[in-house]
C-alpha cells in the first residue's frame, strides 16, 4: 500500500469512521493541531535534559493518537474518558505538589525541551480553541474537551519541572 493515495488531491480526506469531510473543516483543524502538539512533544522528549521528564512526555504522547481518533471520528463513544482526565489531572498534581508557588511570569527559552514544552503548551491552546469552535456546531465528548483544556496545564508544568523553576530570579 502506497502512502500516496490521491484521494485527497480535490480537498477532502476521510475520517477514521469513514466519512469524506473538507481538510479545511474544523475537524480536521482540531485533529491536525493535536498531530502538530504531538510532533512538539516529541522534539521536547529528545532534548529533555530530565530523564523523568522525558518519560512523562512519553506517557502523554501514548495518549495523543487516542485524542486524535476522537476527533477524526463522529458518533463514537470517546477513547478518552473521565479515567484519562482524572490521570492527566493526577499528573499534574504530582509536578505541582513539589513546586512553589508562582508569583511571576515565566519568560520561556530557558533550555531547549523548556521552550518546546512551551511551544507544546500554546499549541494545545490553539488545539483547544479549534475544538470549542468545532463543538459550537457538532457534538464533541465533554471528556475530550475536559482533557484538551489539561494538556496545556501539564505542559506548562513539564516546562517548569524541565527547567527548575522554583524561585523568582
Amino acid at each position: 500500500m502506497s502512502i500516496t493515495t490521491k484521494t485527497g488531491d480535490q480537498g477532502e480526506t476521510s475520517l477514521l469512521t469513514g466519512e469524506r469531510v473538507k481538510k479545511s473543516g474544523l475537524r480536521v483543524d482540531t485533529y491536525g493541531t493535536l498531530d502538530e502538539l504531538d510532533s512538539v512533544l516529541g522534539l521536547a522528549r529528545a532534548f529533555a535534559d530530565k530523564e523523568d521528564v522525558a518519560e512523562r512526555i512519553l506517557q502523554l504522547q501514548k495518549k495523543m493518537p487516542v485524542l486524535m481518533a476522537d476527533f477524526a471520528s463522529v458518533g463514537k463513544e470517546p477513547r478518552i474518558t473521565q479515567k484519562d482526565v482524572r490521570e492527566l489531572e493526577d499528573w499534574c498534581d504530582e509536578i505541582e505538589d513539589d513546586l512553589p508557588e508562582e508569583h511571576a511570569f515565566i519568560i520561556p527559552g530557558g533550555s531547549q525541551s523548556g521552550a518546546m514544552l512551551d511551544l507544546a503548551r500554546t499549541t494545545a491552546r490553539r488545539a483547544e480553541r479549534c475544538a470549542w469552535r468545532l463543538a459550537a456546531m457538532e457534538n464533541v465528548a465533554e471528556s475530550d474537551m475536559i482533557y484538551l483544556n489539561r494538556l496545556s496545564d501539564y505542559c506548562y508544568l513539564l516546562m517548569r519541572l524541565e527547567e527548575d523553576i522554583y524561585e523568582d530570579d
